[in-house]
């Protein structure tokens, strides 16, 4: 297992399990649409998420939920840009979440350090983007496209279907010059796959694991949480914090999510008991 996350001007260790806050600046995401759209009021967000123990900022200017529709770059850029300037200094790293090669490029010079795309660098020039800076790699697997990903997701067997892929994602970006302690991998919960497939990721995590790339688990709010709870995503941060800790228990070494307060004293508490004391 990596000992750092390289990304951009930082080096994470990955000692224990880090958490991503999730900034969405869009008007529709699933959760938390429109909350945060004006930069004064995502600023403010991502000052609470500092203050409440986030370890990095996840920026994401255009919604990936299911059906959703998409954002063109430009658009993406002017979103991302006012919030990007304020929070650059404010001693965490940037995340921007975008599969657009274009906007990739507009953020990484702008000085982002992680580019978390749902895609996997898939995109048409993506990966030569990305192989030009030191940035951080959260790559994750889709099958399909958001717009149409949940109609009828099938897979022969999905723990390997999707380390496969993954796998073949990490040589390619190697083969292009990207050192392997940039990327983190995501088993894209809840991207072209059913409630039953993401359980049986999750279920399975460790067997998603390949030499020795570090995991990210995202299924903060998510309808795999609504599928057992019954609940609407304002109301699924028990059902997120316990599948936060199966996914620490299989390995993640990082949790993408909305609840940052409450997942950062479970990762302590689970810790204490099962980790190194803080």
């Amino acid at each position: 297992m990596a000992v750092v996350w390289q990304c951009g001007r930082y080096a994470l260790p990955l000692k224990r399990p880090l958490v991503m806050g999730i900034l969405n600046i869009t008007p529709d995401s699933f959760s938390d649409g429109q909350q945060y759209l004006q930069p004064e009021a995502a600023i403010l967000q991502a000052q609470r998420l500092i203050d409440e123990g986030a370890d990095i900022i996840d920026i994401g200017a255009e919604s990936t939920r299911p059906g959703a529709q998409t954002l063109s770059a430009s658009d993406e850029v002017k979103r991302l840009m006012p919030v990007i300037e304020a929070l650059l200094d404010c001693g965490l790293p940037l995340s921007v979440d975008t599969f657009k090669p274009s906007t990739m490029q507009h953020v990484l010079d702008a000085g982002v350090d992680i580019i978390n795309d749902i895609y996997g660098f898939r995109q048409p020039g993506a990966v030569d983007v990305v192989a030009g800076y030191n940035c951080g790699l959260c790559v994750m697997h889709m099958q399909g496209e958001p717009r149409t990903m949940q109609e009828a997701p099938h897979y022969n067997d999905v723990v390997a279907d999707v380390r496969h892929f993954l796998y073949q994602r990490t040589q390619e970006l190697q083969q292009s010059g990207v050192v392997s302690n940039r990327i983190v991998l995501d088993p894209g919960f809840g991207f072209g796959k059913t409630a039953a497939h993401n359980y049986e990721l999750l279920k399975n995590f460790k067997q998603l694991h390949f030499e020795h790339y570090p995991w990210l688990v995202a299924l903060s709010r998510k309808s795999m949480i609504g599928h057992i709870t019954g609940r609407e995503p304002a109301q699924r941060l028990g059902g997120s914090i316990a599948g936060a800790l199966a996914g620490v228990v299989g390995g993640a070494k990082v949790l993408r999510v909305h609840d940052v307060a409450a997942t950062v004293d479970a990762v302590k508490v689970w810790q204490r008991v099962f980790g190194e004391a803080p």
